[in-house]
């Protein structure tokens, strides 16, 4: 059995981190989105055993230490499927290390991919908890679309669908750990927060301008001040070419500008790329599955 299918990227329209769990993780306030830059995931299954990842990209690991084996693993431990051997390649378009997701939506991929391969018939709840137990994003992944996330990342509440929307994504020269990010945080010192019921309110009214208006990401105040002002140029560059509204996204560092028409995000795009940027034309989605 073969088959190939993509793996799309995810934006944060507005990220709040509202506290410490017992458990030592933050609690997330999120709302959610797939945008149309994706990897390129081929999963192989033929008698046989063992399972394995290759990846176009020398640096990402092709052993346990890859989400997509993880899940991988998982699938077949809860299905208790066995007597394959499963190979999985991907090709690589998602920037990695920028919060984008790319490894998340990886990993939801191959979930679906196995799913529908071996006709397992999990749904996508359980799926999406299979998906938590290698990372905190993949449950948004396995479904896609415009959500709300709490708790980890993992409570999901369907949202009206965003108004299709045109989209740049730039990735800074820099790269963002996302544990040592979330170790400068202190809650109660927060400044700004993002106006998330209102965001949702507008998705509900199809205020496009209000959704932009109220797109904020709390990490970009936690960023180091050198990488904060990358990230400031960067949003600064996009108004200037016309986007309604340019937000980091997850712990960063990747910038999304959003553009009420194809003709501006290209202008925009270029722009960018003259100044040397590394930079992604996407568009928004609806879910997946």
């Amino acid at each position: 059995m073969n088959c190939t299918s993509k793996a799309y990227a995810k934006l944060n329209l507005s990220l709040d981190i509202l506290g410490k769990m017992p458990d030592g993780y933050h609690e997330m306030k999120m709302v959610m989105q797939t945008v149309s830059l994706c990897d390129e995931i081929s999963v192989s299954c033929k008698r046989g055993g063992g399972l394995s990842v290759s990846s176009d990209l020398g640096y990402i690991p092709s052993d346990e230490r890859n989400i997509a084996y993880k899940v991988a693993y998982a699938f077949f431990e809860h299905t208790r499927i066995s007597g394959y051997r499963t190979e999985i390649s991907i090709k690589k378009n998602i920037p990695v290390c920028a919060g984008l997701g790319g490894g998340s939506a990886d990993a939801a991929c191959v979930l679906r991919m196995l799913n529908e391969m071996f006709d397992a018939g999990l749904d996508s709840k359980i799926l999406e908890r299979l998906g938590l137990t290698v990372g905190a994003d993949v449950p948004f992944c396995i479904e896609g679309g415009t959500k709300l996330a709490e708790g980890k990342g993992e409570i999901l509440t369907d949202l009206t669908p965003i108004m299709h929307s045109n989209i740049i994504i730039c990735k800074p020269t820099f790269s963002c750990s996302t544990p040592e990010l979330f170790s400068y945080v202190k809650c109660d010192q927060i400044r700004a927060r993002p106006d998330t019921d209102g965001l949702i309110k507008a998705l509900e009214q199809r205020d496009m301008m209000g959704v932009v208006r109220r797109m904020y990401n709390v990490f970009e105040d936690i960023l180091p001040s050198r990488k904060r002002q990358e990230v400031d140029d960067i949003k600064s560059s996009m108004l200037d070419c016309g986007a309604m509204g340019a937000i980091m996204t997850g712990s960063g560092p990747a910038v999304f500008g959003v553009f009420e028409s194809k003709i501006k995000a290209q202008d925009a795009y270029e722009y960018l790329m003259q100044q040397g940027r590394e930079c992604y034309l996407a568009e928004t989605m609806k879910k997946l599955c």
